[in-house]
């Protein structure tokens, strides 16, 4: 476990923690660590769950898939970042789906241990608990801004808000996205052959450069 602290404690829930303390939390939170092949799920919608994901290498896609095995991404979930926390937190089955996007390593937290405190009066439960509360809320925003890209009227407005939004995330007009050609579809839910027709219309307009995921807004 001792190679995964300095991830653990770049996270939002772990932050400001001690490294010290680290090692004793995760054995009060029953921390369990586990392996997933790329492509291999997770976790599957209808799931029940009451633990709470950290991601610790690799990365994973939350997924909504639908009767017919049509799928549309919700998040990529990357190293120090959580997932499931909500589902965890009600103790109701999941409506979403998780599926390892590389081969990933994941460690469980038990949700009800970290959001409460324990009989040990731990010192560090009460800084956890607001850590907790902290990266929810960063969650909302993220999901907030994804509901802005995503209900844009055209695909054209779709894809050129979800390119700023990258843009302005790095800081710089140039950039890589987190999704292949397919991922980025799925993840506007748009059909992938539209989506590259309207990328290469807005490069011909000469309002973006790209190469695979490597992108270039010019300005208009």
């Amino acid at each position: 476990m001792n190679n995964y602290f300095s991830i653990l404690r770049n996270t939002t829930l772990f932050c400001g923690i001690q490294e010290q303390e680290l090692s004793a939390m995760l054995d009060c939170l029953g921390a369990t660590r586990r392996s997933y092949p790329k492509g291999s799920y997770l976790l599957r919608a209808g799931d029940p769950l009451s633990l709470l994901g950290v991601v610790i290498s690799g990365a994973v896609f939350i997924l909504r898939e639908d009767f017919w095995g049509n799928r549309t991404i919700l998040s990529k979930v990357q190293p120090g970042e959580m997932f499931g926390e909500t589902y965890a937190c009600l103790g109701c089955s999941a409506s979403v789906s998780v599926q390892a996007d590389s081969d990933c390593t994941v460690l469980w937290l038990d949700v009800h241990r970290v959001a409460t405190s324990c009989s040990s009066a731990c010192s560090f439960h009460t800084h956890l608990i607001q850590n907790l509360l902290r990266a929810m809320a960063e969650k909302n925003l993220q999901l907030t801004g994804k509901l802005q890209i995503t209900s844009q009227r055209s695909l054209r407005e779709k894809i050129l808000s979800y390119l700023s939004a990258q843009s302005q995330l790095a800081g710089s007009p140039a950039f890589t996205i987190p999704f292949s050609r397919q991922q980025l579809a799925d993840y506007l839910a748009v059909d992938r052959s539209a989506l590259s027709s309207a990328l290469g219309k807005l490069r011909d307009e000469g309002i973006l450069e790209f190469h695979r995921n490597q992108f270039r807004l010019n300005a208009r």
